[in-house]
């Protein structure tokens, strides 16, 4: 499985449109195997080519805090699991995912909310 955090360094970044990269971890065995930044500082509020971006990577689901509405159904069309509204650490978030510590919780945002 594959789980894709928008990052800002190790944390997460609150706001899914504005991040220039991903974290995307590989979990086999319900352990981390590896962990992958990849470069989205060209596709910033393009919902499509993010999504895109994540499906060409395998990803299966995204963790992410905050996200819009036009993003939140562009990664739901490709088939992604998203959770929302989470926080901190990449791999902290990813841990807590795989042992079932992370829910959604159906955060949204819009272009004038603060996180």
């Amino acid at each position: 499985m594959k789980i894709a955090i928008p990052n800002n360094g190790s944390s997460l970044n609150q706001h899914f449109g504005k991040s220039k990269s991903f974290m995307i971890g590989t979990v086999e065995n319900d352990k981390i195997e590896k962990l992958e930044e990849v470069s989205t500082e060209e596709l910033a509020h393009q919902h499509e080519g993010l999504a895109d971006l994540l499906f060409k990577h395998n990803v299966d689901v995204v963790v992410t805090g905050g996200i819009g509405a036009g993003a939140l159904e562009a990664l739901r069309s490709k088939g992604f699991k998203v959770i929302r509204g989470a926080k901190g650490e990449c791999k902290d978030v990813i841990e807590s995912y795989i042992s079932g510590n992370l829910e959604d919780k159906d955060v949204m945002c819009n272009h004038h909310c603060d996180h």
